[in-house]
């Protein structure tokens, strides 16, 4: 058994030039449009995958990845990526668990956010995620001191969930969910 499962604990700040909701407010990681890669009918059978969304929304924040994934051969192929691969096999280890918290709706814009939660072995997340960006193509990470984002702690939930900090509303709600429902996630 490896060290214990660490949440991500990583909050993005999304430039409002970039982004077409909630930029400038910070947020959570993984944030992004639940949709298929194209429109074709086979992208949405393989895409509408709130798992693969995931995927996806990890290497281009976290890792700065682009997001176009368009192949000339059809639907992209997940088996073939090996991001993909090394993720669903820890997590078919139960080396990463995935939650969906709920449903939030922001109140002014009546936009809809899944509010999700993944939870990592340490050495799972430091592996696929050695080579962490500061910026990507819609905003800035941001992290304590000398950390990779922020430790998973009442303060800090406390700091991005109460209104202390300018944080999208889904956001801060997946926090709090989180910090309610840590010992079932952690557990």
């Amino acid at each position: 058994m490896g060290p214990p499962p660490t949440p991500v604990r990583t909050v993005a700040r999304p430039h409002p030039a970039k982004v077409t909701h909630a930029g400038g407010l910070y947020q959570v990681v993984p944030v992004g449009v639940f949709q298929p890669i194209t429109g074709t009918p086979e992208s949405e059978r393989a895409d509408l995958s709130l798992w693969r969304a995931m995927v996806r929304e990890f290497s281009e924040e976290l890792l700065g990845a682009a997001e176009d994934y368009t192949s000339k051969d059809g639907p992209f192929r997940y088996d073939q990526w090996d991001f993909y691969r090394h993720l669903a096999a820890g997590r078919e280890a139960g080396r990463l668990g995935l939650w969906c918290l709920g449903l939030g709706v922001d109140p002014l814009t009546l936009v809809a956010d899944l509010l999700t939660v993944a939870v990592f072995d340490a050495d799972l997340f430091d592996a696929v995620f050695s080579d962490l960006v500061a910026d990507n193509a819609e905003g800035r990470m941001i992290s304590g001191r000398g950390e990779t984002g922020f430790p998973f702690t009442e303060q800090v939930v406390s700091r991005f969930a109460s209104g202390i900090e300018p944080m999208q509303a889904a956001g801060a709600a997946a926090l709090q969910l989180a910090w309610n429902h840590r010992d079932l996630l952690l557990g």
